[in-house]
Formats: C-alpha cells, sequence, structure tokens
C-alpha cells in the first residue's frame, strides 16, 4: 500500500519536450514510461484547459518507486524567474554519489546553481541544486541517514523518487496548518537558517535567516514550507495553462472525500501512469500552488 502522503509525482514544464526527455531520460537516467499529448480532460481537471494536446512525457526512477515526474511542453513565460515567486518552488530527488553529478552534468540541459556541499549541522544528507530546461529547481540530494525526527530515503537507483517538495509562501504557519487541517498531514519542526537560494535569488545578505517547517506524515517528510520575503511575486503564467517552472505536485491520499478542498473539477478514476485506476481530483492551495491528490484506499 502506498502509505498516505506519498509524493507520487512532480510535473514540470519546458519549452521542448524532446530536450526535456534529453535531459530527464538521458541525463538523469529517468525510464520513459509514456510519450504523447496532454489529454483533455486532465489538463481542465488542473484548471489548465488551454494545456490540452501539449505534448508531454512521463518518466519514473528505475528503482521502480511510486514516484512519476511529468514533463509537459509549452511556451516559456518571459517574466519567470526561479525561486522568486509564490508556488513550487523545488522538487528534490534522492541519489546516489551526489559528488559525482556535477561531472555527469556537464553538457546537459541542467545548469548547476548550488554545488554539493555538506550543510552545517546536517550530516544525514549532502544536497545540491539544478536548474532544468524549464527553469524547473531540483534538488539531487544524497542521504546518508535520518534526521532526529524524520526518515530520509536512500536512493535505489542513480537518480530515484522525490522525497520532498518545497513550497514557497506568504504565511508559512497558515500553509502548514492547511495541509494539516485538510488533508490529514502532521506538522513537523521549525528549521531558521540562511537559504542560499533565496538569498541569491533576491540579492538578500548571505546570512539572511528564512524559517521553514516540514509537513509529513509521522517520519515521513512530504513538503518543505518556507517563508519567503515581501518582495516575492504572484507567479505570471499564460492564461489557462500551467504555471511555468515546478507547475503542479501529485501526493497520495487515503479518502478523498476526506479531504477539506475545493475542486476545480470533481475527482474521477484516472487511467495510465501515475493514476492506474485510481480516482484523482486537483486543487489550488493556499500560496496557489496546483495540488493533484491521488486515493489509494
Amino acid at each position: 500500500m502506498i502509505p498516505h502522503g506519498t509524493i507520487m509525482g512532480g510535473l514540470s514544464v519546458v519549452p521542448d519536450l524532446a530536450a526535456g526527455i534529453a535531459a530527464y531520460h538521458g541525463t538523469l537516467q529517468l525510464d520513459l514510461v509514456h510519450q504523447g499529448p496532454l489529454p483533455a480532460d486532465l489538463a481542465a481537471s488542473w484548471g489548465c484547459p488551454a494545456s490540452a494536446g501539449a505534448a508531454h512525457a512521463v518518466l519514473r526512477p528505475k528503482s521502480g518507486a511510486n514516484c512519476w515526474m511529468r514533463l509537459v511542453e509549452q511556451p516559456d513565460v518571459a517574466a519567470f524567474k526561479p525561486t522568486t515567486s509564490y508556488g513550487w518552488g523545488a522538487f528534490e530527488l534522492t541519489v546516489e554519489d551526489v559528488f559525482g553529478w556535477p561531472a555527469r552534468l556537464a553538457g546537459s540541459a541542467f545548469s548547476i546553481v548550488g554545488e554539493p556541499k555538506q550543510l552545517p549541522g546536517m550530516d544525514s544528507f549532502v544536497p545540491m541544486q539544478v536548474l532544468g530546461p524549464g527553469q524547473e529547481m531540483v534538488y539531487l540530494n544524497q542521504v546518508f541517514g535520518n534526521m532526529d525526527t524524520l526518515d530520509l530515503p536512500k536512493a535505489q537507483s542513480i537518480t530515484d523518487h522525490i522525497f520532498i517538495v518545497i513550497l514557497a509562501t506568504p504565511d508559512r504557519a497558515a500553509t502548514c496548518n492547511w495541509y494539516a487541517d485538510r488533508l490529514g498531514l502532521d506538522l513537523g519542526p521549525v528549521f531558521e537558517l540562511p537559504y542560499q537560494m533565496i538569498n541569491t535569488a533576491f540579492g538578500l545578505p548571505e546570512d539572511f535567516i528564512t524559517a521553514l517547517q516540514m509537513v509529513g506524515k509521522g517520519r515521513m517528510p512530504i513538503v518543505e514550507v518556507d517563508d519567503y520575503p515581501p518582495q516575492t511575486l504572484v507567479r505570471r503564467r499564460h492564461a489557462s495553462m500551467l504555471p511555468p517552472g515546478n507547475a503542479l505536485v501529485s501526493l497520495a491520499m487515503r479518502d478523498l472525500d476526506a479531504c477539506d478542498v475545493t475542486w476545480i473539477s470533481p475527482p474521477v478514476p484516472r487511467d495510465g501512469p501515475l493514476y492506474e485506476g485510481r480516482r484523482a481530483g486537483t486543487c489550488l492551495g493556499p500560496a496557489g500552488e496546483l495540488l493533484e491528490l491521488v486515493e489509494v484506499g
């Protein structure tokens, strides 16, 4: 059984699907499991009817984890700059051999924005950060052990599943409470630290402190909710299309009828990768993020 709250997928927007597949299948070594036009009813369920028919692909880690990476082709949004707007900010993947990834990424569509680096006081994992072909932020994290309050998954393939998604929000506490109260998730600890990605994006001092909180289920981390500075923007997007960058996250829910959310359209059973006949529906989260919920029983 897939546990309640499991991250079942992340969707990123790319300007050229072939280049996106080359990046995620060729460079990150995810398996390509589906390619074709985006179904109109699925696009409509996301509130993005103008994305219907767009070229899209579905990929999955070689480990066979229940997590799918989806790519949808659409034109870039000229004003989009990563890590400066509310919504999904990054997908964190668990990987093997993080210090070998800079060499593997050389000449690819991924640009390194943060080299592999041990964080002060955190010896459980070593992260690095890259931007993909659609300016989506992807963290490649090698896990070495669990944290005091969280279990972190060690990769079972060179690139494995998404185990944390990062959300930029104007009100961290209210957002965390929304996920806990409406989706039956648990509030985790609050961390305060100088956040390199945020400080660089906004031109803040290196020692500027950001508060972040984990929302999870038991010891499983799910959503890292970051308090973003007042100058953060509402993410612009093309009318009735997906947001640029990290566009949508899919979470497993035990019972969709127990989710206290406003559906864009009523949940329905869906076929194909990720869904496999399960009911799914999408809502907007408190930071305007597209959140797809998949019923796993």
